[in-house]
């Protein structure tokens, strides 16, 4: 999975994705419900270093399999929604499959 730039996106977006749902499902909620702020700061780093990198595994792969402006633009979209990273990735594993296949 990680040999390729396609690889890396996905592996990455997976992890961009849950560290969202983590930022929003349990450390939003500790922090307005039980006033405990720290666990929003410590996920919302991590996910923006993981959302740093899907940025970088992102141009990677726009350049290396030279997608469209649009394409792009669609998977950095879908990383901005929750469970956005797993509706890309499913799309994703479709394309690696029928590259693996020519």
């Amino acid at each position: 999975m990680l040999k390729t730039p396609l690889g890396r996106l996905r592996f990455i977006g997976l992890i961009e994705g849950i560290s969202y749902l983590v930022l929003l499902g349990i450390a939003m909620p500790l922090k307005y419900f039980l006033e405990m702020p720290k666990a929003v700061t410590i996920a919302g780093s991590l996910h923006g270093v993981f959302f740093v990198l899907f940025m970088l595994a992102l141009a990677h792969v726009f350049f290396a399999n030279r997608w469209s402006i649009l394409r792009a633009l669609g998977a950095f979209v879908a990383s901005l929604i929750p469970f956005g990273n797993f509706v890309l990735d499913a799309q994703l594993k479709k394309e690696e499959a029928s590259m693996k296949r020519s």
